[in-house]
């Protein structure tokens, strides 16, 4: 798992990331009894709930609840999980959660959902209200969500849906009033680790045109009957439209292939950080508690190495320090020093050898200077003038 500043600029190969709203009640509750449920089962080796700064300060309500989890993808490859759920100030809509999860190699699609190990898939109600998108009311993840009737209520939709770089943005555009098969969300025939990250928008076969106007400002157009993936807010360097829209989506329960391969390229984008997932991301490296023996035990050798590098660098400093004082003594002892008899006061002053040796020289004939003598006068001459009077 890397922790290198390149890393915390571009979205890492080895993370997975999601953010979404629960709207039941006591959603902490809930994440416990479920990560309970999968430690049980043998789904993650441990999980556990670590303090924050300022838990507790204001009650509940004002102090986010923190998750840790760790499993083994695929058997061999460790992986690290942090729950955030943000405390419900000013969220009277629901409670805000953010989930990270990092991998010891580049991510794999396959691998099963991290949402899915903090989340119940189903069950009760109040379970399943954790699927609502972050930021924009009535559209959930794993859920068909039609477009607005009203064109300028799709536009303003859409607009705020692509602004979450979290999720996956999808539109598709149905060419006919699809069977019961065909109304069934594209989710649930995605890959395991795109399910709970791609928003589903679906427009009818007559808003085709409507759907497109309202892309327009997004610089996307979609193909009848097919899908484009929304560009993110920041969009990546190569992103480019025509490279993630699919000209035809059968709407007939069948794997979507095309539209599945178009995803993989989507995400795996070099893209920049979305807002608050650099913070979430340094979170889950620098502040991770859930260590194994092994682990603690590497981590205190770190801490002593880094330890050492700083006592050493302290006692270098002192050094330097020391030998900039002593030559800073030798200089004013030998500025102090008076000038032999009949020697120049420059060469007294070039012996010294010091490095305030120009400022030494400036000093000296402000000292040596003869103060209150006019210009043109010598000290002691006669102001009658005579040839008795005058110097030699």
């Amino acid at each position: 798992m890397s922790n290198s500043a390149t890393d915390r600029d571009t979205v890492p190969e080895t993370l997975w990331a999601a953010r979404g709203r629960h709207t039941g009640p006591a959603p902490e509750e809930v994440v416990r009894r479920t990560l309970r449920r999968r430690k049980e089962s043998g789904d993650i080796d441990d999980f556990a709930e670590p303090a924050v700064p300022g838990d507790g300060d204001g009650g509940e309500e004002s102090a986010p609840h923190v998750f840790e989890a760790r499993w083994r993808a695929g058997g061999a490859v460790t992986v690290r999980a942090r729950m955030t759920l943000l405390p419900r100030t000013g969220r009277p809509e629901g409670c805000e959660w953010r989930l990270v999860a990092e991998a010891e190699r580049p991510w794999d699609e396959s691998w099963p959902s991290p949402a899915t190990l903090f989340w119940p898939e189903g069950g009760a109600p109040q379970d399943s209200g954790w699927d609502h998108h972050p930021t924009v009311a009535g559209v959930r993840f794993r859920q068909v969500n039609p477009l607005p009737a009203d064109d300028k209520e799709m536009r303003r939709r859409l607009r705020e849906a692509a602004k979450d770089a979290w999720c996956v943005n999808l539109v598709v555009h149905e060419a006919m009033t699809p069977d019961e098969r065909g109304r069934l969300p594209l989710a649930g025939l995605l890959p395991a680790g795109l399910r709970h990250r791609v928003v589903e928008h679906r427009a009818s076969p007559q808003q085709f045109r409507g759907v497109n106007w309202a892309l327009k400002d997004l610089g996307v157009q979609v193909p009848r009957g097919g899908a484009v993936l929304l560009p993110p807010d920041p969009a990546p360097k190569d992103y480019g439209s025509g490279d993630f829209s699919v000209r035809s989506v059968f709407l007939d329960g069948s794997e979507p292939t095309e539209l599945v391969g178009a995803l993989r390229r989507f995400v795996a984008l070099s893209r920049p950080l979305p807002r608050g997932l650099g913070e979430a991301l340094t979170e889950l490296r620098d502040h991770w508690t859930l260590m194994t023996l092994q682990e603690e035990l590497e981590r205190e050798r770190q801490r002593v190495t880094r330890y050492a590098e700083a006592l050493e660098a302290m006692t270098t400093s002192r050094d330097l320090y020391r030998q900039a004082a002593e030559e800073a003594h030798e200089a004013l002892a030998a500025y102090r020093e008076p000038a032999p008899a009949g020697l120049p006061q420059q060469r007294a002053d070039a012996r010294t050898g010091s490095p305030l040796q120009q400022l030494t020289r400036t000093f000296e004939r402000l000292r040596f200077s003869p103060k209150g003598a006019k210009s043109g006068s010598v000290p002691g001459a006669s102001s009658g003038g005579g040839e008795a009077d005058r110097p030699e």
